[in-house]
């Protein structure tokens, strides 16, 4: 269904400024003194409070309620998975990623289920949420956030709390939602009814990056003002903030929270969390992503790295930190930079080698969505053995020469233990009657090949 025909449903999307007042007007119980468990930044770093009160919903009778996924739960893992991309061309790209199995290997395969342009201007971030994938939210240069139900391929609607180009997005849990933006402001959004919990402000220019911690209780950013900022979710305000004297580009914290690396040009910076500068890494080229994950084969912490060399750099983390990171392989097979990376542990079918694995996904400028196998990467003492490993993709599709700019994988089918949850089937069952007046993104593909270069949805 075209925007042009019908409009999204603002039942699950309400206009933030509505929905801003809404949520400041609601009593809450008062928070406690101290966030447990999260990290902090050292004192030498200045500390300024926005709000005294609690981020109403994420407190439950008096006690703080943190829902983190467990990643060592092999029933919850997905069997397939969703790739979503945006463009400079405001097309967003939709592919589905499943695993087939020969003998004892495995392959992988793509294949597009949507293709649309989904705002007026440059689709700058997307991000799906953990869990089961169900929410796409993408954001634009246009101001708006658009969100997406991805299960069932409905727009639910356009959040417009914004004064700026979205420059991140990000889903901390299934419930809440963090956005940042050209306008020096960050917003949390509950994924309930989309109302606006808070709008955080403490940035001069430019919010370029936003990274929650796995607790959900904190949350990093950098912007223009060549600051790090520091704050508390469970609470909604700022905590605290430092002055990096350079304008960090991307925030990203390690896979188990207790290391975090910013970004700038060709430089990644390793910190600890009490703000101690471990390691400066030295790129040889432009660096556009980067993104921490765990190994497949052996233990141990790896930092992504995507360039303007054409190629991911893997870099190992060693677990003393007083080590430096070192460069054990480059997945390759790009013609131009790599713009975005995003990865995701999925279960594999019976009969493969491997019960799961992460997958890599990369996108690049010369429009190539790949995909790598970290499996692939041998174990660390191993690799300290050999040269550089060099990965080839496993699977691969091509947009025809679209500017890609951003990517994000969500899960696909789970497993039969997550299927039969009474629990998420009740859920589930909720949230069809909730979405019922949402547009169909297949139908929109459909509208705007016969409508030729109209923009589906993207007016306000």
């Amino acid at each position: 269904m075209s925007a042009r025909s019908a409009k999204p449903s603002l039942k699950k999307a309400r206009i933030s400024a509505e929905s801003s007042k809404t949520s400041k007007a609601a009593p809450a119980p008062k928070a406690k003194a101290k966030t447990q468990n999260a990290p902090t930044l050292s004192a030498k770093s200045k500390g300024k409070e926005r709000a005294d009160s609690p981020v109403p919903g994420l407190r439950k009778q008096g006690k703080t309620v943190t829902k983190v996924s467990d990643p060592s739960s092999s029933t919850s893992l997905p069997t397939s998975f969703k790739v979503v991309c945006g463009s400079y061309e405001k097309l967003l790209y939709g592919l589905e990623g499943t695993v087939s199995t020969s003998s004892s290997d495995y392959a992988f395969h793509l294949r597009p289920i949507f293709i649309f342009p989904a705002h007026v201007s440059c689709i700058k971030s997307v991000a799906a949420s953990p869990q089961g994938g169900k929410w796409l939210a993408t954001g634009s240069a246009d101001e708006i956030i658009k969100v997406w139900d991805l299960r069932r391929r409905k727009e639910i609607g356009g959040l417009m709390q914004h004064q700026g180009s979205v420059t991140h997005l990000e889903f901390p849990s299934r419930s809440y939602m963090l956005s940042a933006s050209e306008d020096g402001t960050l917003c949390l959004f509950r994924a309930r009814d989309w109302a606006v919990l808070r709008e955080l402000k403490g940035h001069k220019g430019r919010v370029n990056s936003v990274a929650v911690h796995q607790s959900c209780k904190v949350a990093l950013s950098v912007g223009q003002d060549r600051t790090l900022r520091m704050w508390d979710l469970m609470r909604g305000k700022g905590s605290a903030s430092t002055k990096i004297y350079k304008e960090g580009e991307l925030v990203r914290w390690s896979s188990d929270g207790s290391l975090f690396a910013l970004q700038a040009q060709n430089t990644i910076d390793i910190y600890s969390t009490d703000m101690e500068l471990l390691h400066t890494i030295t790129h040889p080229s432009r660096l556009h992503d980067i993104k921490f994950c765990k190994r497949v084969v052996g233990s141990g912490e790896l930092l992504l790295a995507g360039a303007e060399d054409k190629k991911l750099t893997v870099y190992d983390i060693p677990a003393d930190h007083t080590k430096p990171p070192t460069v054990i392989a480059e997945m390759i097979g790009h013609t131009n930079r790599v713009k975005a990376v995003d990865t995701i542990r999925i279960a594999l079918p019976a009969g493969a080698a491997r019960e799961e694995t992460t997958v890599v996904c990369t996108i690049s400028s010369d429009g190539k969505v790949r995909l790598y196998d970290l499996a692939a990467l041998p174990a660390s003492s191993e690799a300290q053995q050999q040269e550089k490993v060099q990965l080839e993709p496993m699977a691969e599709y091509d947009t025809k020469g679209t500017r890609l700019t951003c990517v994000t994988l969500a899960d696909g089918d789970v497993g039969a233990h997550a299927a039969a949850s009474g629990k998420r089937k009740r859920a589930d069952d909720d949230d069809e009657d909730d979405d019922e007046e949402g547009g169909d993104l297949a139908s929109q593909q459909e509208d705007e090949e016969s409508e030729g270069s109209e923009v589906s949805g993207g007016e306000e």
